[in-house]
């Protein structure tokens, strides 16, 4: 992977330097080699890749994904029932929505899709949840598709340490089991996927360069979860298919697990999504590498004193628990950092500018990344794609097309 230096900074200096700030914008060859990258974990493996929307939130770049990709990508993850019907009507298919809804607009969309044959599965983890759905499908005289969430947290020798996301309650066989039982029972809806997220695996970096006791013990934990739960979602998967149930998706994993999710044998496809974008939490992992492709520019308007800068705006935070983690990455020129003190705010955004840099006039740009994948796009209603010297094109942000779906 082509590391960032400042001549990219000098580059992406010159073609924005006309442009109104602050911007938001994609190289668009990064974003490329990214794309081939994660198609290529599954070489191997023989999986499909599920593009996540929530890290993108840009219709153009997941359309972009789906008809480069070819059939190395199949599907689209969404955050959202509305978000859903927004990108069938922009001509897409084949959605799993990664988290339960049970607001009566929500399955009033639900039903009109089904209806009209697009391919949609709601998330679920409940029996009120499958109750809500059936009762939707059939008053709308339709069956509509459930997708099962297994919880795939780690927790060591039956402790009370969790280690995960705080998702689904289902986690064992019999459970599952219990959840089909009461499936059956619902006439208006039926389970048609089974979905894993092994957050604890696909979020937390273990290459950090002067980190490597912190990585070693991190890629330990790692190693013995997925060597726990990949034997559990098997056996789930074993058990869902014994009982009639008929099992069109297992989806598992995330950018930081791809590899290790597509070995497993049950799985059938696994998601991506920050990985195209490489933010600022996706730096650094030990199997698989992301090239930072999506960027945001802010304009330097004071010089308070000696190596340092002031910018206008730059406050664009991650979700997530508070932390420094949180705050946006201050990348070009190399060696920015933010003052402690100040962070990075609504308005201004101070950083201490180290001698390596090139010389920063006032009005000249600098550049950051966001710490996550997609929630950037909430700040900006377009983004620029950038090849090679020159802007390519403006594409619309979800916000830019007027959506703000959740």
């Amino acid at each position: 992977m082509k590391e960032l230096s400042n001549r990219d900074y000098i580059k992406y200096r010159d073609i924005l330097k006309t442009e109104r700030f602050p911007l938001a914008f994609v190289d668009i060859d990064r974003f490329d080699r990214n794309m081939e990258f994660v198609a290529s974990t599954q070489a191997d493996s023989g999986k499909t890749v599920r593009v996540h929307s929530k890290s993108i939130r840009c219709l153009a770049l997941t359309k972009r994904i789906l008809e480069k990709g070819g059939g190395r990508y199949k599907g689209i993850m969404t955050f959202s029932a509305e978000e859903t019907q927004y990108l069938a009507g922009a001509g897409l298919d084949d959605f799993i929505i990664a988290y339960p809804t049970l607001q009566t607009s929500d399955m009033a969309v639900l039903a009109k899709l089904t209806r009209k044959g697009v391919q949609v599965s709601l998330m679920v983890d409940s029996r009120e949840q499958l109750a809500v759905l059936s009762r939707a499908g059939e008053e709308a005289n339709v069956v509509l598709k459930a997708c099962l969430e297994i919880d795939m947290a780690y927790q060591p020798f039956k402790s009370g340490l969790y280690l995960g996301v705080r998702r689904s309650p289902i986690r064992t066989p019999e459970q599952v089991l219990a959840i089909v039982k009461d499936a059956r029972k619902f006439p208006g809806v039926t389970i048609d996927s089974v979905m894993g997220y092994e957050a604890h695996i696909a979020g937390p970096n273990d290459d950090v360069p002067q980190k490597w006791l912190k990585n070693r013990v991190i890629r330990g934990i790692k190693k013995a979860s997925i060597r726990e739960f990949s034997k559990r979602r098997k056996a789930i998967v074993d058990l869902l298919r014994d009982n009639g149930v008929d099992v069109r998706v297992v989806n598992g994993g995330g950018s930081g697990s791809l590899i290790s999710t597509g070995r497993e044998e049950c799985v059938t496809e696994v998601t991506a999504g920050s990985a195209f974008y490489g933010p600022g939490l996706f730096h650094h992992y030990k199997e698989v590498r992301f090239e930072p492709s999506a960027y945001f520019a802010v304009q330097v308007v004071r010089k308070p004193g000696p190596n340092k800068i002031t910018c206008q705006g730059g406050g664009y935070t991650a979700s997530g628990s508070a932390g420094p983690d949180k705050l946006p990455y201050p990348t070009l020129p190399t060696g920015m950092r933010l003052l402690p003190m100040e962070g990075a705010g609504e308005v201004q955004t101070p950083l201490f500018l180290p001698a390596t840099a090139p010389r920063l006039r006032l009005g000249d740009p600098v550049f950051f990344q966001h710490a996550k994948g997609g929630e950037l796009c909430e700040r900006f209603n377009e983004l620029y794609l950038i090849r090679g010297g020159r802007i390519i094109d403006k594409v619309k942000t979800y916000r830019g097309d007027g959506h703000a779906f959740i």
